[in-house]
């Protein structure tokens, strides 16, 4: 009897090991599934942060391309406008264009109507020729129909010094020829409101002055048409001073 009752108590130690083997081990596997689960969930929110900063990169990628699309956009219909503008200029003097009494050009990105010196002074004169005269009569008429516009007469000399003339140097006579002609455009009908002069001398070439046809282009009075407001770029509002 004693004997077995030793066996039985063996069998039910072996039982119950068995039994707690098989916790154990349904434990770590539960922990280990549990902890697999949390790297797989880990994993999905890294995966979703990544996700949305390559969204949020992407969109402020298309945000950047969408706002230099536009600003293209807009240099492209401003240069299409001062084409349009040169063009329509160009058509308004095309006869005076075609007898060579004057040329539509633009110039250090301004656009101008060229008069050479010769159709409109004498030699180291600021007098108004007759044909200057008939000249800047139909210049003016053009002009005046621009309506809104600011004009600079400019005048330019070669680099020849002054001979024969009442003006000690190219300065002087430079600035006098501008202020003739700015003076008859007034009297041809133009407003004093709208015209400025100014005198270059010979610091403003358009040719080289070593030949004679690099002097000829040199000697002329330009007519720069000045930008309005709505065509000159959009700078920041200053502050006011306190």
């Amino acid at each position: 009897m004693a004997g077995l009752a030793v066996a039985l108590a063996l069998a039910a130690g072996c039982v119950a090991q068995s039994k707690y083997d098989g916790v154990r081990k349904r434990l770590t596997d539960a922990e280990a599934e549990s902890a697999q689960r949390q790297r797989d969930l880990d994993s999905c929110r890294t995966g979703k942060s990544a996700a949305e900063t390559r969204a949020g990169a992407l969109d402020e990628s298309m945000k950047a391309s969408a706002a230099e699309l536009d600003e293209l956009r807009k240099q492209r219909a401003d240069s299409e406008r001062r084409l349009a503008a040169f063009q329509a200029l160009t058509a308004k003097f095309q006869k005076m264009i075609d007898t060579g009494t004057l040329r539509v050009r633009v110039r250090n990105g301004r656009m101008l109507v060229e008069l050479p010196a010769g159709v409109l002074f004498g030699s180291g004169k600021a007098e108004l020729s007759d044909k200057g005269n008939a000249a800047l009569t139909a210049v003016a008429k053009v002009l005046a129909e621009l309506g809104d516009r600011h004009f600079l007469v400019a005048g330019h000399t070669d680099s020849d010094p002054i001979k024969d003339s009442p003006y000690s140097d190219n300065w002087e006579l430079s600035v006098a020829r501008a202020l003739r002609v700015v003076k008859y455009l007034i009297s041809a009908g133009m407003p004093a409101s709208s015209l400025a002069a100014a005198g270059y001398a010979e610091f403003d070439p358009a040719a080289k002055n070593r030949s004679k046809k690099g002097k000829q282009l040199n000697r002329r009075i330009e007519i720069v048409l000045e930008p309005r407001i709505d065509e000159l770029p959009k700078l920041p509002e200053s502050e006011s001073a306190e």
